[in-house]
């Protein structure tokens, strides 16, 4: 990405116009979606009613749209530096960071893959707790000008910048207990189970005997957390309608709490159906249920942040006449919950809960006036082809460093994880493999982190200094050739 970033500066720093600039920048931003959301196209290969080409045009047009936002950053960077490279290159990390941002918002958002992410495999992973993502994405644009600069010899800039990047690398991470106070045994459960099977007529029997098979193998200490992924059980849960309906719920949760004993939770995706007149379904929720021995459902928190054409269909009438559907098997969309929630275990602490994608969404991953001591992601990543599990994980990684909080991924088919709460792996489970983690739950950090306290407030304030300081420059740099 560094060198990607050299390569736009040099192409906006020879553009004559702003228009062009616009245009360079949308077409970086179509090559950078269109190469890293090549997953998407994945998910119509598992749809019958849609041919797999179909996929690809998806895509395409998904980075179209998503390609705005780099070209609003490209003219802002040419407008303000077009006389002078260092300050192009100041404002274009400026610019990216807030454009980021506004591309992570608008419209409910699509915050997958910023450029910050490609910094997680290294040690500045940790200084997200300070700066956020956005702010770590400022840092691969700055170092894409140490590149750029330095081949025009203008040190200042790659000089300040390799500066400020050992200063940040130099700073201690979040100070996290060695260990918890208590060992807390947990188990993380992969059954490998592929999307193709998940929703076929007849599997979820074989789907709930491998997933007791699992948390029932020999393992750690009881008593334990068991962790199940997103919609592990694929019938409801929790049915609203009332009358002649067999109570058909309660039997799926005593399967799938077979396996849980006194002082054991099972934390499990699954779907609760809603009726407004207790004989129709009205709608359904994406959900996270805590289960007690016996299969007594302790808490539910449902799916706040919902996938657009994936759990439900915008304007459904319009689209439904001329023949789309969700990508999600069923007819009845998804509602939303009304956002994070925090719910006390008693004997564990206190856990989150983002389902799935949500987790990608910097600043919007924690109740802050009742923080957890973990969060579990759990996830269905089934569907997402070969690059999409390794960005959802890398991007999780990214939320646990940035709130010093431990996260616990369980998916399907992998990548399943527990990250501890400087956003480093402790475990995980490879891709399409079946299988458990056995381990304790990690401790949150000691104190809370500074991006804990105030979210994107510190990467979009340090964005403002920089192009607020490039127009300053660049103002002086005018007066300077009159």
């Amino acid at each position: 990405m560094p060198f990607a970033f050299a390569a736009l500066m040099e192409l906006l720093d020879r553009t004559k116009s702003l228009w062009r600039a616009l245009l360079m920048g949308w077409m970086f931003g179509l090559g950078q979606f269109v190469l890293g959301f090549n997953w998407i196209a994945t998910a119509f290969t598992f749809q019958t009613a849609m041919p797999a080409w179909l996929g690809w045009i998806a895509v395409v047009l998904l980075s179209m749209y998503l390609a705005i936002y780099p070209a609003l950053a490209g003219a802002v960077a040419w407008k303000i530096g077009n006389r002078e490279r260092i300050i192009l290159a100041i404002t274009l990390a400026g610019a990216w960071a807030i454009t980021e941002w506004l591309r992570g918002t608008v419209f409910t958002g699509f915050a997958w893959n910023p450029v910050g992410v490609t910094l997680v495999p290294t040690p500045l992973v940790g200084t997200s707790a300070l700066i956020g993502t956005y702010g770590l994405s400022m840092l691969v644009v700055l170092f894409g000008s140490v590149i750029w600069l330095g081949y025009y010899r203008k040190w200042l800039t790659p000089v300040v910048v390799v500066l400020v990047t050992a200063l940040l690398w130099s700073l201690p991470a979040s100070k996290v207990p060695e260990q918890a106070l208590a060992v807390k045994p947990i188990r993380i459960v992969q059954p490998n189970i592929g999307q193709q099977d998940k929703w076929r007529p007849g599997f979820s029997d074989q789907s709930a005997a491998r997933l007791a098979a699992l948390s029932a193998q020999p393992g750690p200490q009881r008593p334990r957390l068991l962790f199940w992924p997103e919609a592990a059980v694929t019938q409801p849960l929790q049915d609203q309608r009332t009358g002649p309906y067999p109570d058909l719920t309660q039997f799926e949760r005593s399967r799938a709490a077979a396996s849980v004993a006194g002082g054991e939770y099972l934390l499990t995706g699954g779907i609760a159906l809603k009726s407004e007149d207790g004989r129709t379904i009205s709608g359904a929720t994406n959900s996270v249920f805590i289960i007690g021995p016996g299969g007594q459902p302790l808490a539910r928190y449902d799916k706040a942040h919902l996938v657009p054409y994936g759990e439900y269909l915008p304007m459904r009438p319009l689209l439904s006449s001329i023949g789309l559907s969700r990508l999600a098997p069923g007819d009845v969309d998804f509602a939303s919950g009304p956002g994070p929630r925090t719910v006390r275990l008693a004997g564990w602490g206190k856990v989150g809960f983002q389902l799935c994608y949500e987790i990608i969404f910097s600043g919007q991953v924690v109740d802050r006036r009742n923080r957890p001591d973990f969060i579990f992601n759990p996830s269905n990543d089934a569907w997402f082809g070969r690059w999409g599990p390794p960005q959802h994980l890398a991007q999780a990684r990214l939320r646990a460093a940035e709130e010093g909080i431990p996260v616990i991924r369980s998916t399907p088919t992998g990548i399943s994880a527990v990250i501890d709460a400087r956003g480093k792996i402790v475990e995980q489970l490879a891709w399409r493999t079946a299988g458990v983690i056995d381990t304790t739950l990690p401790p949150p950090a000691a104190n809370v982190t500074l991006f804990g306290k105030f979210g994107n407030l510190i990467p979009l304030l340090l964005a403002l200094a920089l192009i607020i300081g490039s127009i300053a420059l660049s103002r002086t740099e005018r007066y300077r050739g009159t």
